[in-house]
């Protein structure tokens, strides 16, 4: 296995494991279950991201264009008035 498949394999299983920890979160009712989750989610989220920037030096992942100013405002207003799933 190349070295370019190990990193994009933990990008991918770091990715999963962050969409879940939104779940656990959301329902936890024990306060100090939620916050060990919420920093474990932290710590993921800032490997994750070291990671990435690694992986983008290295020719290994190419980030998507930077959207640029409206597409932004448009995707915060959409977001803000719960029109999110009405955006294409």
């Amino acid at each position: 296995m190349q070295e370019k498949d190990i990193v994009l394999d933990v990008l991918s299983g770091v990715k999963s494991s962050l969409s879940h920890y939104a779940t656990f979160i959301s329902e936890t009712a024990c306060p100090n279950l939620r916050q060990t989750f919420q920093q474990m989610r932290d710590g993921d989220e800032k490997f994750q991201y070291d990671l990435y920037k690694i992986a983008e030096q290295k020719g290994y992942y190419a980030c998507s264009p930077t959207a640029s100013p409206q597409d932004v405002n448009s995707v915060k207003s959409a977001l803000s008035s719960g029109q999110a799933g009405m955006m294409v």
